[in-house]
């Protein structure tokens, strides 16, 4: 019996050494598409770009859906470094609380929360995101995370209860940090925001503004009035 006994321990410790397959870590679940088609429906949706860019293709995207006493928040840019929301109360930045997914040299997506400093955007650590995931894919950011409607009352974290307007900006990274956004201009929402109201909002970047002002219309007919009724 002592026999059988020291040889089943020696199997063992010799499956040790020689690898023997044990039981694996299950795979971690891939980062789930974001879905365009509930926008306006079940989330609501900010897209910047080209007309019918969605949340692959936008210059930016946001969206966002009440769950429970959470916020939902996707984001998605056309850059290597980071894409940002932030809750204002004015139109201008300043004063405003800050969610960042910035894409470090680890090739990781991080959640990060900023408040701006006049035009200085300062990390906070107290950070109310959770459930945070996040990927870079086809020289893009893109994360999900969540952060609770109400939160004790605190100058770098707005009540999401409220209405606020909603800055959008992204830009690259250097080393994990972020940089100066990528346009002078970024894009604001035109009205405070609701999380109580789903709206699919599309902005068109600056490369899509050009015939969409008054004056350029105004100019265009102008032309047009010209060739038609020729020169004297």
């Amino acid at each position: 019996y002592c026999l059988l006994l020291f040889v089943f321990c020696l199997i063992i410790v010799y499956s040790d050494c020689t690898g023997y397959p044990f039981p694996t870590a299950p795979p971690v679940d891939p980062f789930a598409k974001i879905r365009v088609d509930d926008c306006g429906k079940t989330k609501g949706c900010f897209r910047y770009g080209k007309p019918g860019c969605n949340a692959e293709t936008c210059d930016y995207f946001l969206s966002y859906r009440r769950i429970g006493a959470d916020v939902e928040f996707e984001l998605s840019a056309d850059t290597d470094g980071w894409v940002a929301v932030g809750f204002s109360s004015d139109k201008k930045m300043g004063g405003d609380d800050v969610m960042a997914c910035v894409h470090d040299d680890n090739g990781r997506v991080r959640i990060q929360h900023f408040y701006n400093v006049g035009q200085w955007a300062k990390e906070i650590q107290r950070n109310p995101a959770r459930d945070e995931e996040g990927v870079f894919e086809n020289n893009r950011v893109t994360c999900r995370f969540k952060r609770p409607v109400n939160v004790p009352r605190e100058e770098t974290i707005v009540d999401l209860h409220l209405s606020w307007y909603y800055l959008f900006a992204w830009g690259p990274a250097i080393q994990g940090s972020i940089t100066r956004h990528d346009i002078d201009s970024p894009p604001v929402s035109e009205r405070v925001v609701s999380i109580y109201k789903y709206e699919d909002i599309f902005m068109p970047s600056a490369a899509y503004q050009t015939f969409s002002s008054p004056f350029c219309l105004l100019l265009i007919v102008a032309l047009t009035f010209y060739l038609l009724m020729g020169t004297p």
